[in-house]
């Protein structure tokens, strides 16, 4: 007997649903908010109120797309946390109605384990996944992680960031440089025409293989600074260089902590997932890295790096299988490691 759910997610900016039949995607709609670009960062409040505008469309795009009605549904997936309050309280009321409507089962995923879950999920029944035990390099806007993946529902951080993550620190330097909010994908764009050897930025010494990226913002921000005292059109005459050598720093850091946990662990399977897999550098740096090393890489689709409910449905797929069903009492939750 098949089983199907319906995955919300709503813990940042982008409301989407998503609908996955035994673990095979079906639809995967997203909605995502312009209004915070012109503040240079998400808003929370307009977040929250955008969310409650796009739920119920988008929702029901999803179940257009997926040839199916409410009824078909076994169980409703939503984000529980980490993520902004207001936004998770629009997915988790939204979820908690429909399975008190449809009187089916209520799954609570955590949000980083949808980002690490997404490459269990197939377009075809004969897509490849990753085998068990492997490493998963979790790099986001509020995220870097380095996580011992042995199960779904077994996962052991190793390393973490202890201030700034990878994607804070592509958008914070991307506005020092004038460049519009989100800045990670201008500063890949960018790169691609610059020369990563041009500039050369602080690199943090962090013992074992716990991140750190305030220094490196930090030196960015004084290159900027001092460059500008005699040059004031630095910036525009100079930026895809910094844009390549921001990019580059970045990739090396990440790279010299998950070259050290490959050693430590001998896990030979490394994935990759968040919002910076998306970007270029990184994917090709991390898919050279494992060729060089021989060992088996997962780079994710750009549509799972971002956001999404198929993330999320895929993770309440699994935990519906083991009967792990959430209680109408439950809240959702701003923090939370793994």
């Amino acid at each position: 007997m098949s089983v199907t759910i319906l995955g919300i997610e709503s813990s940042c900016d982008d409301t989407s649903a998503a609908v996955i039949r035994d673990g095979l995607l079906l639809s995967n709609v997203i909605a995502s908010q312009s209004v915070h670009e012109e503040y240079g960062g998400v808003v929370p409040e307009l977040a929250s109120r955008a969310h409650q505008q796009n739920i119920v469309p988008v929702v029901d795009a999803a179940l257009r797309r997926a040839g199916i009605t409410a009824a078909d549904l076994d169980a409703i997936a939503f984000t529980r946390g980490p993520g902004l309050l207001g936004s998770l309280l629009v997915g988790t009321s939204f979820a908690k109605g429909m399975s008190l409507g449809l009187r089916i089962p209520l799954v609570d995923v955590n949000h980083l384990h949808g980002h690490v879950l997404s490459h269990f999920v197939k377009k075809q029944p004969d897509d490849v996944t990753p085998a068990y035990p492997f490493l998963c390099l979790l790099i986001s806007g509020g995220n870097s992680q380095i996580i011992l993946v042995r199960d779904y529902n077994d996962m052991e951080i190793l390393g973490r960031t202890i201030d700034d993550a990878a994607g804070e620190a592509f958008d914070k330097c991307a506005k020092v440089m004038g460049l519009p909010y989100p800045g990670g994908p201008h500063i890949d764009r960018l790169a691609a025409e610059g020369d990563p050897k041009r500039f050369r930025f602080a690199k943090p010494h962090i013992p074992g293989l716990d991140y750190s990226f305030s220094g490196l913002k930090t030196s960015f921000l004084y290159t900027l600074r001092d460059a500008r005292k005699t040059d004031p059109d630095f910036v525009e005459k100079n930026k895809a260089d910094l844009a390549a050598s921001l990019q580059a720093t970045i990739i090396d850091i990440l790279l010299h902590k998950l070259s050290k946990a490959v050693e430590q662990t001998g896990v030979r399977t490394v994935a990759i997932g968040g919002g910076v897999s998306a970007n270029s550098g990184v994917r090709a740096a991390v898919a050279d890295f494992c060729e060089r090393r021989g060992l088996t890489a997962f780079i994710p689709e750009r549509a799972f790096t971002t956001d999404n409910a198929a993330m999320v449905a895929i993770a309440g797929y699994y935990k519906y299988l083991d009967k792990d069903f959430c209680p109408y009492s439950a809240t959702p939750y701003a923090r939370v490691s793994i």
